[in-house]
């Protein structure tokens, strides 16, 4: 099991949180990003729900995912300090989510944390009671959104749609949201979840 920065402070884990852990996972043109930040727009000032920034080895995009961007010596300090909660790499980029989610979770918040699949079962062993909700599209959508976005060059969208195929095969998966639609459809749904979460 991983180091877990918040039972210094804490005790054990498990008798500290009192919140639901969202965790998102997506395949790359799925539009995970766009439903996160279409929910976090409609629960906007909302105390009972925390949205985690992902610490990312990536520049900051002025029209992508709102991350905290590090260097690789930035990031592997607060690794090596046990800064963050869960942290995995991915296409070559370092990605980490803070541990102040555990802070969040202990008094009772809802907390989204855009993930990852592969790291899906670690993440389990972390957060045993956390809600893995996949943002699903069509194949065909999926290629499109990547090709539009132009972030990527045509080898990395091969990439990326290969892995996207391994998608329909996650264990541990509690919620599923197909997102071929309008954004509003999807971002609804999600939005929905958080809701009933917050009345539980």
């Amino acid at each position: 099991m991983s180091f877990h920065p918040a039972s210094a402070f804490f005790g054990p884990i498990s008798t500290v949180i009192k919140g639901k852990l969202f965790y998102i996972i997506g395949s790359s043109g799925s539009g995970k990003d766009s439903v996160i930040r279409y929910a976090q727009a409609r629960v906007s000032g909302d105390p009972g729900t925390m949205f985690a920034h992902r610490y990312i080895t990536r520049p900051v995009e002025l029209e992508g995912e709102n991350h905290i961007a590090l260097t690789e010596a930035e990031f592997n300090a607060r690794r090596r300090a046990g800064l963050f909660a869960m942290n995995w790499t991915s296409l070559g980029l370092h990605y980490g989510i803070g541990c102040e989610i555990d802070l969040w979770l202990a008094k009772g918040c809802n907390v989204v944390v855009n993930g990852s699949r592969e790291y899906l079962p670690e993440a389990k062993v972390i957060y045993p009671a956390l809600s893995a909700v996949l943002i699903c599209v069509a194949p065909e959508n999926i290629e499109k959104r990547l090709r539009a976005r132009g972030r990527e060059t045509d080898e990395q969208i091969e990439l990326r749609l290969s892995r996207a195929q391994q998608f329909g095969h996650i264990e541990n998966v509690t919620e599923v949201i197909e997102n071929n639609g309008t954004l509003a459809s999807a971002g609804e749904r999600f939005v929905a979840l958080l809701n009933n979460a917050s009345k539980g």
